[in-house]
């Protein structure tokens, strides 16, 4: 093992407070709209080696009627719930309040606002990453939602809603003081950690992110700050954590094409061919235990992207699967896939996962 590959795991390992809880060690399952269900997180489950997951993007207005067992989103296993932080999307501070309540009742790690989606959908509702141009609007939600819980409280935002390049000829510097900004008016309202994506939002995925952003809110607050964005393989993790010196970092599309990373990472499975093969017909057999056939159809369509992100003619393989009417097809297309040479990516075809 190298020496960077010490320092990594070593700093991996690493027990990490979060308000009064204790996580094992610095890596979590990034929130992810309509890929963090119930069924993907199992599939983490199965290969471990985090420190939480965070659910998908989860209305605040529907929380407080969902049931757990009609839901197709409020829907979690017993065996994850201590581990589990439950994500919220909302512009009122009195219905995040109320959804906050409901999540902790139900016994979840924590709760999770998200001031980062940049979905125009979202945006257009003043939600999300729309909030990021309302920082007192934004700081009344976090401070309603501690006033209601006291369970760890998350925040996932981006660096702002404009960049150096739009009309207003924003200066970098200008930029990143804003998010500093931010990030100290989080911690005084009361949350307990940050997950920071260091792109603005109309940026989806098109520019690489400013990691010393990351670096900038790190020193600017006294609570633990997760790095986010463009992290893909051991060497990307390492530098995330040399470069920023960030408490902990947030895996999110490396999770989805490679489920078994966070065991990867802790140097307790090196994935060979089999492991490809197992973990998307493992995931299928948990898609079709917790969804209907369309629920779940719906469901691995969007996923198969990141799955197919790994391998080196992975669009191919894609547009043979979106052919498949059911389970059974695509089963069969996998089957014919694997009976060749697995030709792998060094790293995730970006294209697929943009």
């Amino acid at each position: 093992m190298h020496e960077s590959q010490k320092r990594l795991l070593n700093w991996i390992q690493r027990p990490l407070i979060i308000r009064t809880r204790r996580l094992k060690n610095r890596l979590v399952f990034a929130p992810m709209s309509g890929l963090g269900h119930v069924a993907f997180r199992e599939l983490l489950f199965d290969y471990g080696h985090y420190a939480l997951l965070f659910s998908e993007m989860s209305s605040a207005k529907a929380i407080p009627q969902e049931n757990r067992h009609v839901s197709p989103v409020f829907r979690w296993r017993d065996a994850e719930q201590h581990l589990l932080v439950w994500q919220i999307l909302g512009n009122s501070p009195n219905d995040m309040a109320k959804a906050a309540r409901r999540i902790a009742k139900e016994g979840f790690f924590g709760v999770d606002i998200n001031f980062g989606c940049s979905v125009t959908r979202i945006c257009k509702r003043g939600m999300g990453a729309y909030l990021l141009k309302k920082p007192d609007q934004a700081m009344d939600i976090v401070k309603a939602v501690r006033d209601a819980v006291d369970i760890p409280l998350w925040v996932k935002f981006r660096t702002g809603w404009l960049d150096t390049d739009n009309r207003l000829k924003l200066p970098p510097d200008d930029l990143s003081d804003r998010a500093v900004d931010f990030a100290c008016m989080l911690e005084e309202a009361g949350t307990d950690a940050i997950t920071f994506h260091p792109r603005v939002a109309p940026d989806r995925r098109t520019r690489p992110p400013k990691w010393e952003y990351i670096t900038k809110i790190k020193q600017a607050v006294n609570i633990p700050v997760f790095g986010n964005g463009n992290v893909f393989d051991h060497q990307d993790c390492y530098d995330m954590f040399d470069q920023t010196l960030c408490d902990g970092i947030s895996l999110g599309r490396i999770a989805l094409s490679k489920p078994w990373f966070f065991a990867e990472l802790n140097n307790m499975l090196h994935p060979d061919e089999n492991t490809y093969k197992n973990a998307i017909f493992r995931y299928i057999q948990l898609l079709e235990k917790h969804y209907n056939p369309q629920q779940a159809l719906k469901r691995f369509y969007k996923y198969s992207r990141y799955y197919c992100a790994s391998f080196r003619f992975g669009n191919t393989l894609r547009a043979n699967i979106r052919k498949a009417n059911s389970f059974d097809e695509i089963k069969k297309t996998l089957e014919h896939f694997f009976e060749g040479p697995m030709l792998l990516n060094q790293r995730p075809n970006e294209n697929l996962i943009v």
